[in-house]
């Protein structure tokens, strides 16, 4: 009975965190693709006009609909991965981990309910939404995305790599690419459009990459457990 319980969860908590990280992962960058087609940036954001398009509506609606259930994936995630590592992990790093990823959960919230605003606000019915109004929100929403929530993704992801390499569970390879994808968030997200997907198809190699070693050897938390 007392191994029972050990051996379960090693068993089945990386297919748990694999599967929440993979629906996590494209929930996600279909909700910032289009989010970035319904609200565009530059040339094409100068007018409001644009955004009468019933399509962009349309896009935007169908953004604000996944970004929750995006959000209760990428919890689940944190906590599957999390009870995995279980008393190995490294204190200081966890807490990081932690809090770095709710605080990215809170912000990418706020970019949706930003999104939404401009969507209720800047287009009332019969009427052409004002500029002011317009810019407001559109810039109110990407700069919560891009530069608070993907800048709390990209500690989120420094800290788990480093937190995988140093207890042996993830690659060199898989590490040098959650450091490459922390610092492309931290310094490119903000002034290249559509870089913050890196995150979401980080999560999504990850997420594979666990997926296939736990299929690959089944019984290796049988070995540990014991």
């Amino acid at each position: 009975m007392t191994k029972t319980g050990p051996t379960q969860q090693a068993l089945t908590t990386p297919w748990a965190a694999g599967l929440a990280g993979v629906l996590f992962a494209l929930l996600l960058a279909a909700a910032i693709i289009l989010v970035r087609l319904g609200i565009p940036e530059g040339v094409d954001a100068v007018t409001a006009q644009g955004f009468t398009d019933s399509a962009r509506r349309n896009a935007v609606q169908a953004a604000l609909a996944l970004v929750p259930f995006a959000g209760i994936f990428f919890l689940w995630f944190i906590g599957v991965v999390r009870a995995h590592v279980g008393d190995a992990e490294d204190k200081f790093l966890a807490t990081v981990f932690l809090g770095s990823g709710l605080v990215f959960v809170a912000t990418m919230f706020g970019a949706a309910a930003a999104a939404g605003a401009v969507l209720t606000t800047a287009h009332p019915p019969g009427a052409t939404p004002g500029l002011p109004t317009w810019d407001f929100g559109r810039h109110f929403a990407y700069t919560l995305m891009t530069g608070y929530a993907m800048r709390m993704a990209a500690v989120f992801t420094c800290s788990l790599s480093v937190i995988g390499h140093r207890l042996g569970i993830l690659p060199r390879w898989l590490t040098l690419l959650g450091v490459l994808t922390a610092l492309t968030l931290l310094f490119v997200v903000s002034n290249v459009p559509w870089v913050e997907l890196v995150f979401p198809a980080w999560s999504l190699i990850l997420s594979v990459y666990i997926l296939v070693v736990s299929s690959r050897r089944p019984r290796a938390g049988i070995t540990a457990a014991s």
